[in-house]
């Protein structure tokens, strides 16, 4: 029995000292029946020219679909999405690669278990300190959720990675769901994992590495700017429309996301942008208008004990908010 086409998405855009080995380690898997789909979004340098000379000599395994214009990495996401042919797809970004076996163990477990996403685990390489190390890693006992309250409860928790890359998923189930990226957000892979989870029905877990992600200058993490946090405001008004649509269980998992996202998005501003006072505080004023614990859910043991210290925190008064915060989290910093 032939094995299904599986897709490889990979963005093309002002990457032109990765993606060469990003597109190889694509063309070496040990998997036989790929293509690979290079979606470029009108960059600067000579990321196309590259992809081009690389197609060339793969013409039956490479499709390069061009944009008109720039737009966007979510907008490339959505093509990926609605051009692959495969009946699997897999984001692979321009900076990282995949081990050769990658597409082959994650197929083989989404094949057993039949799940419609599969995700692996994920080495980071450092390039700064020149070492490796898991990021993003879920139990190593975990192997298969089923049923989509099962599944929300558990990414609301913050089990598993909220990257797009490094997940195989059944394509026609995102088409048919209508699960597609928002224009416009740099932070894109949060929201579509957080949609994602509201209507998955299946995920497998592959305990083993299948993706090589780069940590170097030109990372998004090192790189975060004031767009970059009103992109996190949008998210938080995202989380809180799914939240007032929900049943009592449900809106419960959701607050769980909702109060790490905040921790997390005023953590990043401070490591990022703690010079600008001024607008930390404005934002932790506008994160005070999303859902946060009630004095029932205190009384609760639903909800951990860090997480409701997480929430006291958040909703305090805004000066001694910012002030508390910076005790948190600057001392030794200045």
């Amino acid at each position: 029995m032939k094995c299904p086409l599986i897709t490889i998405s990979i963005p093309a855009y002002n990457s032109e000292r990765y993606i060469n080995r990003s597109i190889y380690s694509a063309l070496n898997q040990t998997y036989p029946n790929l293509e690979i789909v290079i979606v470029d979004d009108k960059g600067k340098d000579k990321s196309l020219e590259i992809s081009k000379k690389i197609q060339s000599q793969h013409p039956d395994k490479i499709r390069i679909i061009e944009h008109r214009e720039n737009s966007g990495l979510s907008i490339v996401r959505n093509t990926g999405i609605d051009d692959a042919r495969g009946e699997y797809l897999f984001f692979l970004d321009s900076d990282d690669e995949i081990p050769a076996d990658c597409i082959e163990k994650l197929y083989n477990k989404a094949k057993e278990t039949r799940a419609t996403l599969t995700i692996g685990q994920t080495t980071a390489i450092d390039t700064f300190s020149h070492t490796e190390y898991p990021i993003f890693e879920f139990k190593k006992d975990r192997d298969y959720l089923e049923g989509n309250d099962a599944i929300l409860e558990h990414f609301c928790k913050g089990e598993w990675a909220v990257s797009a890359w490094n997940k195989l998923f059944k394509v026609d189930f995102f088409r048919k769901n209508k699960i597609y990226f928002i224009k416009g957000l740099f932070s894109q892979d949060e929201l579509w994992s957080f949609h994602t989870a509201l209507k998955l029905d299946s995920i497998a877990f592959l305990n083993a590495n299948t993706y090589l992600y780069y940590l170097h200058g030109d990372s998004i993490v090192f790189n975060k700017k004031k767009i970059n946090f009103e992109n996190h405001q949008t998210i938080v008004e995202y989380f809180t429309r799914a939240y007032k649509e929900e049943s009592p269980l449900r809106k419960k998992f959701i607050l769980n996301h909702i109060i790490r996202f905040k921790e997390l998005t005023l953590t990043l501003q401070w490591k990022s942008m703690r010079v600008d006072g001024d607008y930390w505080k404005q934002n932790y004023s506008r994160l005070k208008k999303a859902p946060s614990l009630s004095v029932s859910d205190y009384l609760s043991s639903y909800f951990s004990k860090d997480l409701k210290k997480k929430n006291f925190f958040q909703n305090l008064p805004v000066e001694l908010g910012y002030k508390l915060f910076e005790w948190r989290f600057g001392r030794g910093k200045k």
